[in-house]
């Protein structure tokens, strides 16, 4: 079975609703978080195949925890969001296992096609 889960992680409330509603008309089932702790809580309750993650969190720092995230949970795909247009953050996120790196304002387009090459990565690797 294909990657359905996402897990949406962002501080700013408006974003995660519009990020939630654009994967749910894409057919995608969605949780939502708005802080460290929370997504926390939701890896371990929702069990998402990607977790959509902005780098700057209230709690915690979004590098740091994509490091813990892939140190507990390799198979998860981690794309990270951002207002910072910052090659060296993207960098290091790219090194330390996010599987890519989105600016703010979001390009839908370019995100329904990462989620989407990450849903068939994941059924190839299944079959």
């Amino acid at each position: 079975m294909p990657i359905r889960k996402i897990l949406i992680v962002d501080d700013e409330q408006d974003i995660v609703e519009l990020l939630d509603d654009f994967l749910i008309q894409k057919g995608y089932e969605t949780a939502k978080a708005y802080t460290k702790r929370e997504a926390s809580e939701q890896i371990d309750k929702f069990k998402p195949g990607i977790i959509l993650l902005d780098i700057k969190l209230p709690d915690g720092d979004g590098i740091v925890f994509l490091k813990e995230i892939k140190q507990k949970y390799p198979n998860i795909e981690v794309i990270m969001i951002t207002g910072l247009a910052d090659k060296e953050i993207a960098l290091e996120a790219l090194k330390n296992g996010a599987a890519d790196y989105i600016c703010k304002p979001i390009d839908f387009n370019y995100l329904s096609i990462s989620v989407l090459s990450k849903v068939i990565s994941s059924y190839r690797e299944k079959t």
